[in-house]
């Protein structure tokens, strides 16, 4: 059984009684400095580690998970929700402590959350531990309160799932600006995951230019990334089955991840190897995975381990090593850069099927 957290505070709704403190004429006092500490205060303190709904990706705290329309953040949101709530492996990798989770799914209905369930699910018994609701008001006119109560009912919750957040952000007030709007936005939802300890993932959208940068992607300001504890963007091609979910924020150390979808299990996993390697071709991929384990093998090598053909293989290690994506070494051998060649590994003698992977002989660059 899982220990009870410690009591936090409640939030507080204005009533009545606060009326005559708000509209008291009294002259304001000048502004100070409420709480402090001296380093020495600071360093003597003690404090409880970070509390992971996925330890590694997800911290207590604000998270914005962000992608594209249509590139999977809905079913990746179930699938975190599910294994946090049973317990078990998130991408099918990472272990993961079980708790209450709260899934606000907004823009679905019970119908489609039972058929993605169901598929998600595969027949294992569904978990009481996730609630999921389509409706919630905004933050600011009562979702905040709504959260709250139903984490105060759920003490030992580990994660609230928002889907999606701009459902339940609100209006933003007279005269803000747009970041100090966004800003706003996301600190409603901050302020209550800080009072209760408990991992928020609300789901975003990017904007449709790329960039290099991928927190510059985040549709909207800066002020939401601003206010977020921690920053996940999901990027996959369009009709492909791998992505990679870009990672950085407060708490958590900047990291890519390469997974890959399954679209009829609706399920994300985790891949091994580089981000890198999976935002390739196919046949480049391939080629990457052989030599971080075989550094230093000509074509013919690299043609037979990983199945392809020696002229196809030979013609991308070329097209790689002019894109800077492999290094040659004598004789024709090839390894990833950074990657050291491999000594006195003998040459192989000259044949009409290799005499382009050997000292001198240099096939045509395409």
């Amino acid at each position: 059984m899982s220990a009870v957290p410690a009591e936090r505070p409640h939030l507080h709704v204005a009533g009545p009684d606060d009326a005559a403190e708000v509209l008291s004429p009294a002259p304001k006092q000048p502004g100070r400095i409420r709480t402090s500490w001296t380093a020495a205060d600071i360093m003597a303190m003690e404090f409880a580690p970070p509390k992971w709904a996925v330890p590694g990706v997800l911290s207590e705290g604000v998270n914005l998970l962000c992608g594209p329309p249509k590139v999977g953040k809905s079913w990746m949101s179930l699938g975190l929700g599910l294994d946090v709530a049973m317990g078990g492996k998130a991408f099918g990798a990472i272990d993961v402590d079980p708790g209450p989770v709260l899934y606000l799914a907004l823009e679905d209905t019970a119908r489609r959350l039972q058929n993605r369930l169901g598929k998600v699910l595969a027949g294992r018994p569904a978990p009481a531990a996730l609630t999921l609701a389509t409706e919630c008001p905004p933050l600011p006119q009562g979702g905040a309160q709504a959260i709250a109560a139903w984490l105060d009912r759920h003490r030992d919750a580990r994660m609230v799932i928002i889907d999606v957040f701009a459902k339940l952000r609100g209006n933003s007030a007279p005269g803000d600006s747009a970041y100090d709007a966004d800003y706003k936005a996301v600190g409603r939802a901050k302020q209550v995951a800080d009072d209760y300890g408990v991992a928020f993932v609300l789901v975003h959208h990017v904007r449709k230019a790329g960039s290099d940068d991928f927190l510059t992607e985040v549709s909207g300001t800066n002020g939401l990334a601003g206010a977020a504890d921690a920053t996940l963007v999901l990027k996959r091609a369009r009709n492909q089955g791998d992505g990679v979910l870009h990672v950085t924020g407060r708490d958590v150390d900047e990291a890519e991840y390469a997974l890959s979808f399954d679209a009829d299990a609706g399920a994300w996993q985790m891949l091994d190897g580089p981000a890198g390697d999976h935002q390739l071709g196919e046949t480049r991929a391939k080629i990457l995975r052989w030599l971080r384990t075989t550094p230093g093998s000509a074509p013919t090598a690299i043609a037979a381990g990983v199945g392809l053909s020696y002229d196809n293989v030979k013609r991308t290690c070329q097209r790689m090593l002019a894109d800077g994506q492999l290094a040659a070494d004598t004789g024709g051998r090839y390894r990833v850069p950074g990657v050291p060649a491999v000594p006195g590994v003998p040459e192989p003698s000259v044949s009409r099927e290799n005499d382009g992977d050997t000292p001198g002989t240099a096939g045509p660059w395409t």
